[in-house]
């Protein structure tokens, strides 16, 4: 399972082009990277279902919180989803799956750099679309574990949404922590690794740094712009 093959879309640009629709799909692009609750001992105690399960409910309990829903809190129920978001998903497993072959080569400020940037491309993909939940049911369908490595299936759905979307998750230390997460069989992480060596063909590695500085700069400059 650790090696799980994706499916991927080779695209020269930097985003993702799975489908990530409406509602809750478009949510969940930023919840998928979530893992557990707890630390340590008490992360220890949970399956992998549980701890998506569990870190699931709390993402929808700030969505869902009638306060942060008021107009000019946009801001701030982000920063707590991305709280949670911090200390429970593998930002290094996932930056070097999505690179691929070239981060064996990297030295490790170089790879500091990467997951830094490759963090906030996913940031600021993702972080814009919570607006769009409804909240929509999700159904646990099963779980699958080999070695250090799960794999937890569920579906979401109401009266128009219905899309399968696979959590998969790595154990480290006794806390499974997300490194990927697969919607309507598009893999998050499989996608930005054809885009990331479509680049990297053209362009060169620096090339494709030099592109995820440009776009982080132009999305700072945006939120800037917009802040109420």
């Amino acid at each position: 399972m650790g090696q799980m093959s994706h499916n991927a879309v080779n695209q020269s640009s930097i985003g993702p082009k799975q489908r990530i629709g409406s509602s809750w799909i478009a949510m969940a692009g930023l919840a998928a990277l979530l893992a557990l609750t707890a630390t340590g001992a008490a992360a220890a105690e949970m399956t992998p279902t549980q701890a998506v399960k569990s870190t699931i409910t709390e993402v929808v309990h700030i969505l869902d919180n009638a306060e942060l829903n008021q107009p000019g809190r946009a801001a701030e129920r982000r920063q707590r989803i991305e709280q949670i978001v911090r200390d429970r998903v593998s930002y290094e497993e996932m930056a070097k799956r999505a690179l691929g072959v070239p981060w064996v080569e990297l030295a490790d400020s170089e790879r500091q750099e990467f997951v830094g940037l490759f963090v906030q491309l996913l940031r600021d993909t993702f972080a814009g679309r919570i607006d769009d939940y409804t909240g929509e049911q999700v159904f646990y369908l099963s779980e699958q574990l080999e070695d250090r490595f799960a794999e937890v299936k569920t579906r979401l759905a109401d009266q128009k949404t219905d899309t399968l979307l696979d959590f998969r998750l790595v154990n480290r230390l006794g806390n499974w922590l997300v490194y990927d997460v697969v919607i309507d069989g598009a893999s998050i992480t499989g996608n930005y690794h054809a885009q990331f060596t479509s680049i990297i063909r053209d362009l060169s590695y620096a090339g494709l740094v030099k592109r995820m500085k440009e776009k982080t700069l132009v999305v700072k400059a945006f939120e800037t712009t917009s802040a109420p």
